[in-house]
This record gives structure tokens, sequence and C-alpha cells, in this order.
């Protein structure tokens, strides 16, 4: 985790998990503390590196003058009055809307998909999940970074809730099961597919795209 964080300070990750930190430290506090202290760490080291040449200067300010402004309106449907279900700002606007307004589609009974498109490489999901229910054993051909928004889920690897993000690879073959009592809403980003396991999963890995 503190190399994600690391990676976001010095402002090197792609946009779908720049969303995903930035939503987890609106959500964790204790997480933002440490980054600003990267951040400045890095600012100190700029300010004392040397001055370096940019070539074609030009060039390189009228394209960034002629680039059309980043637009930070978001849809303002479904939000709600209490202040522990808000979306973080950061996922908000990297949708261009509220996770309500999403289009889900059901993938197993108590299971909710949406795949989120992305131009930086990475695969984006968010993903609802009834209280009780679990999702299929799954192992990864990369990196899966997951965001808890709303509830909680458990796997092999421990329990987690709002705001806590787990990280997992190909090492690990886990099974997800949200918490009881309350949906679990997760954003994801994976870098490479996920692989089914088990006996039911190795069959129905030739029929999905993930």
């Amino acid at each position: 985790m503190d190399a994600l964080l690391a990676a976001y300070a010095a402002g090197g990750l792609p946009k779908s998990l720049h969303a995903l930190v930035g939503s987890h430290l609106e959500l964790s506090p204790e997480s933002s503390v440490y980054v600003h202290a990267l951040e400045t760490a890095l600012a100190s080291s700029v300010d004392e590196s040397a001055p370096v040449a940019v070539k074609n200067r030009r060039a390189r300010l009228d394209e960034i003058f002629a680039a059309a402004p980043v637009s930070r309106a978001v849809s303002s449907e479904h939000v709600s009055d209490d202040p522990l279900m808000d979306e973080p700002k950061a996922l908000r606007h990297f949708l261009g809307k509220s996770i309500e307004a999403m289009e889900f589609r059901t993938v197993l009974p108590g299971v909710k998909e949406c795949r989120i498109e992305t131009d930086d490489g990475t695969t984006a999901m968010l993903y609802r999940i009834r209280g009780g229910k679990k999702m299929p054993q799954h192992t990864h051909e990369g990196s899966e970074v997951t965001l808890v928004i709303r509830g909680a889920f458990r796997d092999e690897t421990g329990t987690y809730g709002r705001g806590a993000v787990a990280i997992t690879d190909e090492d690990i073959d886990h099974t997800p099961v949200a918490v009881e009592g309350e949906e679990c809403l997760c954003f994801a980003v994976m870098d490479a597919p996920l692989r089914l396991t088990g006996p039911i999963g190795k069959y129905l890995n030739r029929f999905i795209r993930h």
C-alpha cells in the first residue's frame, strides 16, 4: 500500500488508480497525512534541483494553452443526505456522474457489476454485492486494487470496511464475501484479467472477458 501511495504522491498512477487512491484518501484521513508528507518531501527535492532546459519550450506551451480544460462538473443526482454514504469526490469526478446513475448488470444472484471505459491500459469496475453473497473464487494474471466505498467484505486475507484498500495479485486465490447486513459497494482497478479457479470456474473462464 505504501508503494501505491508514494506513486500517487509522485503523480505516477494511471487515471483510474489515481481516482481510487484519491477516494481512499478522502475516506481515510490517516493515509492523507502520510501522502501529504511525501508530497512535501518531493516538493523540497524539486526546489533543490538544478534547473533543466526544456526542449521545444514554445511548442509545449502552445499545446498546454490549446488543450481543453478538464471538466470538474459531476451529476448532482442521488446525493445522499447521510455523510457516511457520500461518494468520494475523486471517484465522482472520474466517473462524471454519481454511482447510482451508472448502469449495472447482474452477473450472479445478488452480484452486479459496471465496467468503466478507460484509456490508461487498466480495467475499472464497480461492484455491488448484496450482504452475505460471495464472488466466484478467483486469482489474477496481474494485480487488482479494490476500494470499499460502502459496506464491507472479507476473504482469505482479511476483512475490509469502508475506505479500506485490498491489493491482490497472481499469488492470491480468494473468494470475497460481502459482510451480511449491508450491500458492499466496491471500486476495483485491474491491470490484467482475473482467472476463475475451482472446478466450475475453470470451465467458465473461456466465456468471461475480465
